[in-house]
């Protein structure tokens, strides 16, 4: 419940701050937000140390805390962080508006031998092959194809494809999908793409493409998705010692 709390403080700051409900681009100090949340000093620390790490805002010594002001500028549709869930209908966001999910197709396939690498599975390990489109609103802004080993999620079914499957695995594994390893490229897209994103033949894609992996270790999925160029932008906060 802790995480469920600083995760709905994240996004009503969020949605407060690109409403321009802070004009002097100040937040509040811990007391005030506490009080104004109903929630103790930790899970505002705890929102406040998420936000900061994902570059929305940061701390100065003894002036208090300041909204980025290139985060407004150049907001990232793709908002992964340090945290604990790297589910995709938990970070993506555009304009505090979360994506809906329509599921294309849910296959059971034997994998290839690189899914046997990239997933350290066995020939005779089974996988679910998940194809899935994300929008925001009407606008489609991603195909997205994962595989996970049937192994790990024996009960997985379409109805809980429609919504965050990391959740699913938080719940019923109490695990949580918490690091990954991803490329980042661009390429021309395919015919699939263009059909799907409502792409020009001339336009590019851009790919991401990682493994997830779950708190112990285990590789959990292996994933290709498949954006929209015009939502292929990302911000990093990088600490310089």
């Amino acid at each position: 419940m802790a995480e469920l709390i600083y995760q709905q403080i994240i996004t009503d700051l969020k949605k407060k701050i690109f409403n321009n409900e802070f004009p002097d681009m100040k937040l509040p100090d811990e007391r005030s937000l506490a009080e104004k949340y109903d929630v103790s000093r930790s899970s505002i620390k705890r929102a406040l140390s998420r936000m900061a790490s994902d570059g929305i805002i940061f701390k100065k010594r003894g002036s208090g805390t300041f909204i980025n002001p290139l985060y407004l500028k150049n907001e990232s549709v793709f908002n992964y962080g340090s945290g604990k869930n790297l589910g995709i209908s938990d970070n993506f966001q555009l304009n505090g508006e979360k994506p809906s999910v329509k599921v294309l197709s849910f296959d059971v396939i034997r994998p290839t031998a690189e899914l046997q690498r990239d997933l350290f599975l066995e020939s005779e390990d089974f996988v679910y092959q998940i194809k899935r489109l994300r929008f925001f609103d009407d606008q489609p802004f991603m195909i997205e194809t994962g595989f996970i080993p049937i192994k790990l999620l024996p009960k997985l079914s379409s109805s809980i494809l429609e919504k965050s499957i990391f959740d699913y695995v938080h719940r019923e594994l109490k695990q949580s999908v918490s690091k990954s390893f991803m490329s980042v490229f661009a390429e021309p897209s395919n015919q699939h793409d263009q059909e799907l994103l409502k792409l020009d033949p001339t336009q590019p894609v851009g790919v991401m493409e990682g493994i997830f992996f779950l708190d112990n270790g285990t590789p959990f999925e292996f994933s290709s998705m498949r954006l929209h160029y015009e939502y292929m932008k990302f911000n990093s906060f990088v600490s310089i010692q």
